[in-house]
């Protein structure tokens, strides 16, 4: 009975389908912009950028997310928190720098995700989560509203991908 139980988790789990959200953090705060900095190397977001923060939450809160990943900075954290609070999963920090080994963590949970990153940092994630190069270098500084998703269909087998602005 138990390998019967064991082979249908197994044919089961192959089945599922799941998807990778990844996106630069939401527009950040410069010099003059409301109040003071206290931060100048972690700014917080711009008025637009929690606008933005909040369009995303509004983008993916039928998306089935069940991790949320940012780097340790405030304009990342800000960016994933509306969503965060809507469904009370809380934000996952991961390194200034994904490694081989946090793409394969990403790749072994194998539910819907969000991850926030910057604009050095969004096209290693992008590719190592697709298997090949879709995201050619660093983002522009000035590019805040491209979503990128990485889907695998059931078995993980055939990757889809799709860069969307939001």
């Amino acid at each position: 009975m138990r390998s019967i139980l064991s082979f249908f988790l197994i044919i089961t789990l192959a089945g599922c389908s799941h998807t990778y959200y990844v996106v630069r953090h939401a527009e950040k705060a410069v010099p003059g912009d409301g109040p003071v900095m206290n931060t100048p190397n972690d700014p917080p977001l711009s008025e637009l950028g929690l606008q933005r923060a909040i369009a995303l939450k509004d983008l993916l809160h039928d998306k089935n997310i069940r991790h949320i990943y940012s780097t340790n900075t405030i304009r990342t954290r800000s960016t994933a928190q509306p969503l965060s609070t809507l469904t009370g999963i809380p934000i996952q920090t991961y390194g200034p720098k994904p490694d081989s080994a946090f793409i394969q963590e990403l790749k072994h949970l194998k539910k819907n995700t969000l991850i926030v990153g910057h604009s050095n940092t969004i096209d290693d994630i992008v590719n190592g989560l697709a298997g090949s190069v879709k995201v050619e270098g660093d983002l522009p500084e000035t590019v805040y509203d491209q979503l990128f998703i990485i889907h695998y269909k059931k078995g993980g087998r055939k990757i889809l991908f799709e860069r969307v602005s939001y």
